[in-house]
């Protein structure tokens, strides 16, 4: 005791932390679908049929041994939340989980955004955000060293949301090219259709935005779908444009969004997709949903093969698997 001589605890050298792929991923934050080519959304893709494959076969790995996400929620979240920490923990690393509990945190004493995320970089490798202002993701990303992956800034954009979106359209109809594609619902405040429908224009589609005039997709977003010359337009109900669609991509009012309650009230219930209306629809064809509905659509179309939004919430952790590895550089 007290001469020096100490056995070393650890063999620093058996572990490399050095990426193993150099693919323009690693330690790239992921903040909007814009910085996305379509060559790095087929290597995501790839990646994912991948870990599919892997979790099908052995459950997890030790692919992201030695690395930890921190998982940091400012918003309520089910399956955004959870598929990230499934998927940080199939591929063999740790989490800090800061969801539910968010209320529990120096939040709730007044920290700041970059305070707090300063804070957690001191002991993870990658942070999930999810923040109520939009560009908060961006705003944090200029602070810290590790990634930032964003899990949805308010009414911005959920880039993972619109990448999980389209790697199940293209699993479940074989291509993406020359699909008309219908969106339902609050199209407004919607950032999964806004983060969709930035991928989309990448591709030769045909778009469709139905809902009330209230909630019509952003004057903004709207122009440079015109600009693209992309195929688009406008309707009211799903009624008129359900028989030539092949995929049906519904999201719910949401109430949180509308400052004025008394709005809200006017449009809640405005879509119902159930059996009679499913009847008229193609039978090769998707009904796609970010989740969670609220009535939108029928606990029926559940059992209807064309309903894929299960199946969808599936991709959404073979998608955060294959985006974790490449930020880490491990795939």
């Amino acid at each position: 005791m007290g001469n020096g001589n100490y056995t070393p605890l650890f063999n620093l050298d058996s572990f490399d932390r050095k990426p193993r792929f150099t693919n323009g991923f690693f330690q790239r934050d992921v903040l909007s679908v814009d910085q996305f080519s379509k060559d790095d959304l087929d290597y995501i893709f790839a990646r994912a049929d991948e870990m599919q494959a892997m979790s099908r076969k052995w459950g997890t790995c030790d692919l992201l041994k030695g690395y930890t996400l921190a998982c940091v929620f400012y918003e309520p979240s089910t399956r955004t939340s959870s598929s990230f920490i499934a998927a940080m923990e199939r591929l063999g690393g740790k989490v800090i989980p800061i969801t539910e509990g968010i209320q529990y945190s120096s939040v709730s004493k007044g920290e700041s955004l970059i305070d707090s995320m300063i804070t957690l970089e001191q002991y993870c490798d990658v942070i999930v955000l999810r923040h109520p202002e939009i560009g908060s993701s961006s705003t944090a990303a200029k602070y810290v060293k590790v990634p930032i992956i964003n899990a949805g800034d308010g009414a911005g954009e959920h880039p993972t949301q619109a990448l999980l979106d389209l790697y199940t359209i293209k699993s479940e109809l074989g291509a993406i090219d020359g699909l008309r594609i219908s969106m339902a619902g609050d199209l407004r405040y919607g950032r999964t259709v806004h983060s969709l429908t930035k991928l989309l224009t990448k591709y030769d589609v045909s778009l469709r935005y139905v809902s009330p005039d209230t909630l019509r997709l952003p004057l903004e977003l709207m122009n440079t779908l015109i600009d693209k010359k992309m195929d688009v337009r406008e309707f009211s109900r799903v009624e008129e444009v359900i028989e030539n669609t092949d995929v049906l991509y519904v999201t719910r009012i949401q109430k949180e969004r509308f400052t004025d309650l008394a709005q809200y009230d006017e449009v809640k219930g405005y879509f119902n997709i159930d059996a009679e209306l499913m009847q008229k629809a193609k039978e090769k064809m998707i009904v796609m949903h970010p989740l969670p509905r609220v009535g939108e659509i029928a606990y029926a179309i559940d059992k209807d093969p064309r309903a894929a939004y299960f199946r969808q919430v599936q991709n959404g952790l073979y998608i955060r698997m294959a985006l974790l590895a490449a930020v880490l550089g491990q795939a």
